[in-house]
């Protein structure tokens, strides 16, 4: 069955340590992209989503427009941040494998999503939703993201290594009585 991404029910939350010694958290907040969910057969699964890089918070103000710059994700030039799946295996009950290709900066490289799959139900307006939980890990560096700072005692301002975790609700394109409004080109 193809879902709908409801970017009101989304969150693509990444986190970074900082100075070495502690983690920044920082989220997107808007999306949109589709999911085909094969529930008897789930390698038959794909996804494909578009986040607006331009929607990144971190709960300051300075930083966000720092990482919105070219020393990050130059949102002029690379607006948007992009995951379309290659590939579904199975690892246990309820929980995958997602390969797929990430793009970002203008760079694109295969990842590996571990993905759950949290089921399916019925919201108040009759439409038919499904739910997934995902999370990588992703080397900023190979998608072009360099920018940092040695520090003095050793280390740098920010490392290489970027966790990503994924809160993703789509609504059946069967069951959708209205449309939801896509907040990528907003």
């Amino acid at each position: 069955m193809r879902y709908i991404i409801d970017n009101s029910h989304f969150l693509a939350e990444f986190s970074v340590k900082h100075m070495m010694v502690s983690t920044v958290k920082g989220k997107f907040t808007a999306a949109s992209g589709e999911i085909e969910w094969d529930e008897n057969d789930p390698t038959r699964s794909w996804a494909r989503a578009t986040i607006n890089a331009r929607s990144i918070t971190t709960g300051d103000e300075k930083r966000d427009a720092h990482l919105l710059s070219a020393d990050f994700f130059d949102v002029e030039q690379y607006p948007t941040i992009t995951f379309e799946s290659t590939k579904t295996e199975p690892k246990n009950v309820n929980k995958y494998n997602v390969t797929g290709n990430l793009s970002m900066h203008g760079i694109t490289k295969p990842i590996i999503m571990e993905v759950e799959y949290n089921g399916q139900a019925k919201n108040p307006w009759g439409q038919v939703v499904v739910g997934f939980s995902a999370r990588t890990s992703i080397n900023r560096t190979d998608f072009g993201l360099n920018w940092n700072v040695a520090l003095e005692l050793g280390g740098v301002l920010v490392s290489d290594k970027i966790d990503i975790t994924l809160e993703v609700e789509g609504i059946a394109q069967t069951s959708a009585p209205f449309e939801v409004e896509s907040s990528v080109s907003k």
